[in-house]
């Protein structure tokens, strides 16, 4: 089973700062990064497909797509692929947040 990883600033002092990660930002920042796509919808296909809604921001890792989900407040993303661990510390930084793993 692979690890589930949550980009969050649950954990900071509160500072005046936003305590959640909007989706209105998320989508602003993805929207930035040029191997990140947004959809509503994500589908695993395999010997069944199963289709899951949200909010997803879909990145391409090479041949792999790999989804970040906003999700009240946060940011989830599984650790599956090691590729997702630099790319998850550099989102986490630039939305100046941590990562916790679940």
């Amino acid at each position: 089973m692979s690890k589930r990883y949550r980009i969050t600033r649950a954990l900071q002092v509160n500072n005046h700062a936003e305590q959640t990660i909007t989706l209105d930002e998320c989508k602003q920042y993805f929207s930035s990064k040029p191997d990140f796509s947004y959809t509503a919808v994500f589908t695993m296909k395999g010997s069944t497909s199963m289709s899951i809604e949200g909010d997803f921001f879909m990145w391409s890792c090479g041949v792999a797509m790999i989804p970040f989900r906003h999700y009240q407040g946060d940011i989830y993303v599984s650790g599956a692929n090691e590729a997702v661990i630099p790319m998850m510390v550099e989102v986490a930084s630039d939305l100046k947040a941590e990562i916790v793993e679940e």
